[in-house]
């Protein structure tokens, strides 16, 4: 009796809610729980209970993000799995890898970007003191008048930290150290703790260090301002078209129909524009980004072709 129950509660449903109910639709994080993207992916999921139905993450990390971006590129392009495309997976692996598991050119399908989080210069606030360092013009002349002393930390070598150290560097016609740290994490700690000098990192992730005072931010690296830091200054206006922030968003495998495409997107577009998810976002320093489709492609194939010139120029590689 309780199966006939459902079964009659299924055929009376309307049909995209049957759709949601009969289904559980996988989202593939390719990195570990705990970090920005785990957590934001586990918002919009929650964001979006009530249209798609549920939405279970599944958190795949390993070579850089390859290797849950390789299982979503193969998976059944049906709109029941999608997953997280970001800056590293999307436009920096496909140079820093010899041997790429997947094309990020035409083996995905964009849904809508998610966020943007602004990068940030920050020093060690109390070598920026000891070396009266209180803007992007005094690092750039301390670097020049003192070659090799400075050091910066990332969170590994091709990593987003990585190579806007080294177009920093060429920009700014200064030398400095790099010193690969495995993961973001271990690279803020021994910049919080005086290790080295500076580093670029996404706002999320530094922001408890500038908070707390054991970082003093010199300039955020979004071609303008950051709402999240309105008096720290873009780094831009000291090295003019200087751009490089951190993104991710939403794909489906190639091949998924365009009917499918769009209604992953109404959903998704209108959990981001949601007041609730706004002001969550606002918490991690990320600015929601709910784009169309084709403007989340354009924005993929834009930054895949700059950080060829990037990583190529920097001479990194991880295999």
């Amino acid at each position: 009796m309780a199966g006939l129950a459902c079964a009659m509660a299924l055929f009376l449903a309307p049909v995209s809610s049957v759709l949601a109910q009969s289904k559980v639709i996988r989202l593939i994080v390719p990195y570990a729980p705990g970090g920005p993207i785990d957590v934001t992916a586990r918002m919009m999921a929650e964001g979006v209970r009530n249209t798609l139905g549920t939405v279970i993450i599944e958190n795949k990390p390993g070579a850089g993000g390859n290797i849950g971006l390789d299982m979503l590129a193969k998976a059944a392009p049906d709109g029941m799995t999608i997953g997280i495309a970001a800056v590293a997976t999307n436009a920096i692996n496909p140079w820093l890898y010899s041997k790429m598991p997947f094309n990020a050119a035409t083996d995905f399908a964009p849904i809508t970007q998610m966020l943007r989080v602004p990068n940030v210069l920050v020093m060690n606030a109390e070598t920026a003191k000891r070396l009266n360092i209180n803007s992007v013009a005094d690092l750039i002349k301390y670097a020049k008048a003192n070659p090799a002393k400075l050091n910066y930390a990332s969170g590994g070598n091709g990593s987003a930290g990585h190579l806007a150290g080294e177009i920093f560097k060429a920009r700014a016609g200064v030398f400095a150290l790099h010193i690969p740290y495995n993961g973001g994490n271990p690279a803020q700690l021994a910049l919080q703790g005086g290790q080295v000098d500076f580093n670029f990192d996404n706002l999320a992730t530094a922001a408890a260090g500038i908070k707390s005072g054991k970082l003093k931010a010199l300039a955020v690296t979004t071609l303008a301002r950051s709402s999240a830091l309105p008096d720290v200054p873009a780094l831009s206006e000291t090295l003019k078209g200087f751009e490089i922030d951190t993104w991710w968003g939403l794909v489906a495998p190639a091949g998924t129909s365009k009917d499918v495409i769009a209604k992953l997107h109404h959903a998704f577009a209108a959990a981001l524009n949601s007041p609730e998810i706004k002001s969550r976002f606002a918490l991690l320093m990320a600015e929601p980004v709910a784009s169309t489709p084709e403007e989340f492609a354009r924005l993929m194939k834009n930054e895949l072709a700059k950080y060829e010139k990037v990583v190529k120029a920097s001479g990194a590689k991880v295999d």
